[in-house]
């Protein structure tokens, strides 16, 4: 079967348009999380929000599929395009990171009879899948929702260590030579920059690698001192530890300011040798693909669900990656098309 030869309904597509059109930045998932219900509830399945606000479907736990909900903020004007070599994409926020997964994955559990999640806040702080593991049983595999392209399995994620640097320093005229509290900020980022340095020729994905996300600084407004905080972030390889990294930062604090750190989100490496990941490349070798093994230099929700379960599992969904977050964000619905078909076909391997 040629990758152009998938044939479809149009459900998916119907749902993808309707999800996408419904905004659902983190913290605001409420209407898409009804009207992913509804799919559910018109096709007979048990279906419920839980308290955090996650679309629950359980049913066959062979597998579990389960994406994200929420989407990054921004306003992109939902339509369908045709591009000059006749395919067509739908454009809007969310399209790709991650309602399309979303979508393949509500289509396919409905078709197959296997267990869905819709989880939110996976964009901020993983919320609904932190509280999905501690409300029930690990399933006997888990698929989770991203995009990979409709031919790529996503294997490996790294992992996440977010922390808030604080200084302070007494007020004093700006003549004088001793560093304020901003100086001792910028100083200690510069010292945390140089200890994570690495060869430009080692991969992303093995490194460590800290950014700074936001700075703030300036005098108190009671006029007796200057602040200065920075909220940074650290990406963990798998090999490296979160413990290991915040001795590393907090070894360059010196004697001024103090860090407060978030929950780790641990780096994930799953093995291409899994029932899952076999079952997906047998899949899109049968639509017509040339499957590829992927490494992401992000962190998902994956991360949560391999540090609470130890059970195959793998990251799948149409759409390219290079969009995620982009104003152009769209995607290619034939690709929508021939995801649901991979998925479809993984679920029946795993219920066998």
């Amino acid at each position: 079967m040629s990758a152009g030869a998938v044939a479809t309904d149009g459900t998916a597509r119907d749902l993808l348009a309707d999800l996408v059109a419904i905004p659902s930045p983190s913290g605001e998932e409420g209407e898409a999380a009804r009207r992913l219900a509804a799919f559910f509830e018109e096709r007979d399945r048990e279906v419920w929000i839980d308290e955090v606000g996650n679309v629950r479907a359980p049913a066959d736990d062979a597998a579990l599929l389960t994406s994200h909900v929420d989407t990054v903020p921004g306003e992109i004007p939902v339509r369908i395009e045709e591009t000059d070599d006749g395919r067509e994409e739908l454009w809007g926020r969310g399209s790709v990171d991650a309602t399309g997964p979303l979508a393949a994955m509500a289509v396919a559990a409905v078709r197959t009879g296997v267990s869905f999640a819709g989880v939110v806040g996976e964009e901020t702080d993983s919320r609904g899948a932190r509280f999905l593991v501690g409300d029930r049983e690990a399933p006997d595999a888990l698929i989770n929702g991203e995009p990979s392209g409709w031919d790529g399995v996503t294997l490996g994620y790294r992992g996440f260590q977010v922390g808030t640097y604080a200084a302070s320093t007494d007020s004093a005229h700006t003549s004088r030579p001793e560093p304020n509290a901003i100086q001792r900020a910028t100083a200690w980022w510069s010292r945390v920059d140089a200890a994570f340095e690495s060869d430009e020729e080692t991969p992303v994905f093995e490194r460590v690698t800290a950014k700074p996300v936001e700075i703030a600084g300036g005098v108190a407004e009671d006029g007796l001192s200057v602040e200065a905080t920075i909220d940074a972030q650290f990406r963990i390889p798998p090999g490296e530890t979160a413990a290991s990294i915040r001795e590393t930062v907090e070894g360059e604090l010196g004697s001024g300011g103090e860090i407060e750190w978030r929950e780790p989100t641990p780096p994930v490496m799953e093995s291409p040798r899994t029932a899952v990941a076999r079952a997906f490349r047998a899949a899109i070798r049968r639509r017509g693909g040339d499957p590829r093994s992927l490494r992401k230099t992000g962190t998902s929700d994956m991360n949560i669900y391999a540090g609470a379960w130890d059970r195959p599992m793998a990251t799948y969904g149409p759409g390219d990656s290079a969009l995620d977050h982009a104003p152009n964000e769209r995607l290619d619905l034939g690709d929508l098309d021939r995801a649901v078909a991979v998925l479809e076909d993984v679920c029946e391997t795993l219920q066998q």
